[in-house]
């Protein structure tokens, strides 16, 4: 595992802003202690200081992981979330898209969020806004990204894509058949 870079460090705190707003302070510095960022193989991880600290102690060749792994730089230096960041993110989200249970399962195959299935929104997202998407029963379902901002979403037709589909907790189980 390896600190970051500081332009690392910027892309991952660009697209966490894009999520979280300025509660990337409250991310890090949580009540149970900071936390931390780390590199292995283009895999960011975030980890809590204790864990780091008892990981020193392990050479960093038998080292396969350390905390959750929150998304990976891809080739072209671009940063992407993994799903797995998703319930660290989700209590720290300015904005929030809640969809309709008839709409659940097709955020969860993987399709947009149409005002049909659009239950509340919070105010003030702009168009192309980070969202967390939860359930009606605040279960946090994944990652978009805001079609329309709040206005127009009110006087949108029931048609209309709302929320872009970027990663949902479905994901598991769909790419289950490409990791056999």
């Amino acid at each position: 595992m390896k600190n970051l870079s500081h332009a690392k460090m910027r892309l991952i705190f660009q697209k966490l802003m894009k999520y979280i707003g300025n509660n990337i302070k409250s991310f890090i510095e949580r009540p149970d202690g900071p936390y931390h960022f780390r590199e292995k193989k283009d895999r960011v991880y975030y980890v809590s200081q204790k864990i780091l600290s008892i990981a020193n102690n392990i050479e960093s060749d038998n080292l396969l992981s350390l905390g959750t792994c929150i998304g990976r730089f891809t080739k072209s230096g671009k940063f992407r979330l993994h799903i797995t960041a998703l319930h660290h993110i989700a209590p720290y989200a300015q904005h929030k898209i809640w969809v309709k249970p008839s709409a659940e399962q097709q955020f969860l195959y993987g399709n947009n969020i149409m005002k049909s299935g659009l239950a509340r929104i919070t105010e003030g997202i702009n168009q192309y806004q980070g969202v967390v998407v939860f359930s009606m029963n605040d279960l946090p379902l994944g990652f978009g990204v805001a079609a329309k901002n709040t206005a127009d979403c009110k006087h949108a037709d029931p048609v209309a894509i709302i929320c872009f589909h970027e990663a949902d907790i479905g994901d598991y189980i769909r790419s289950e058949d490409t990791l056999l």
